[in-house]
């Protein structure tokens, strides 16, 4: 697995973000694509040994294009430099949850599962209610010692509990979530190694299922809206 062609071509991307170099180093992207994919399959047989739901699908199917959407930003930067992907059941949508990977130079790489959605409504209040009737299994999960030395819980958060719920909930805190993920960093002196980068992928990847896993019993019967 050649992960170093594949941060090779996302440093000289950032370094000339823009169309005409894009467009002339159209085969560096297509060789550092197929790594990407390469690694992602490899990653996807070893979570297959856990989570068997994800085999179903391919692996060009669940990345995301390097192209961004610049009509409301400030950075009219044309490119993100960075490959992405997420693996779930369900693909890469962002319902039901899975394992998002992020490979970007200059130490932005991570890790990460969960609901990272939060404009869906609907599921957060789903969320949250599971949460407020499953507190216990919620505490049991954040509080086990691999997980707890490995992640954090992240997410954007109202500043009080909403109406609905009680406000000294013991997991009013969470309650309090718009979304809930979780991130891991890896610096760039991690991915020199790819068979490493695999393993070390797969064991936190394994160490966070009982979380997703959690989210998605949650998240049961949600359907992403569809676009008008």
């Amino acid at each position: 697995m050649n992960i170093q062609i594949i941060m090779d071509y996302l440093t000289e991307l950032s370094l000339n973000n823009n169309r005409e170099w894009y467009h002339a180093n159209k085969e560096f992207f297509r060789r550092a694509n197929a790594a990407f994919e390469e690694f992602l399959q490899e990653l996807m047989l070893e979570i297959g040994r856990f989570d068997g739901g994800v085999l179903q699908h391919q692996p060009k199917d669940l990345t995301f294009k390097l192209v961004r959407d610049t009509r409301f930003s400030h950075d009219k930067s044309p490119y993100n430099p960075a490959f992405r992907a997420h693996i779930s059941s369900g693909g890469k949508l962002p319902v039901p949850v899975g394992y998002y990977l992020m490979l970007k130079p200059g130490d932005q790489s991570f890790l990460g599962g969960g609901l990272f959605a939060d404009m869906f409504k609907e599921a957060t209040k789903m969320v949250r209610d599971h949460i407020a009737q499953n507190g216990d299994e919620w505490e049991g999960i954040l509080r086990e010692p691999a997980f707890r030395e490995l992640f954090t819980v992240k997410g954007n958060a109202l500043k009080n509990v909403p109406a609905g719920y009680e406000k000294e909930h013991p997991q009013a805190e969470y309650l309090k979530y718009k979304s809930w993920y979780l991130e891991y960093p890896l610096r760039d002196a991690e991915l020199r190694d790819g068979e490493a980068l695999l393993a070390k992928a797969a064991g936190l990847f394994r160490t966070m299922k009982p979380f997703n896993d959690y989210l998605n019993r949650a998240l049961a019967g949600f359907r992403m809206p569809e676009s008008r």
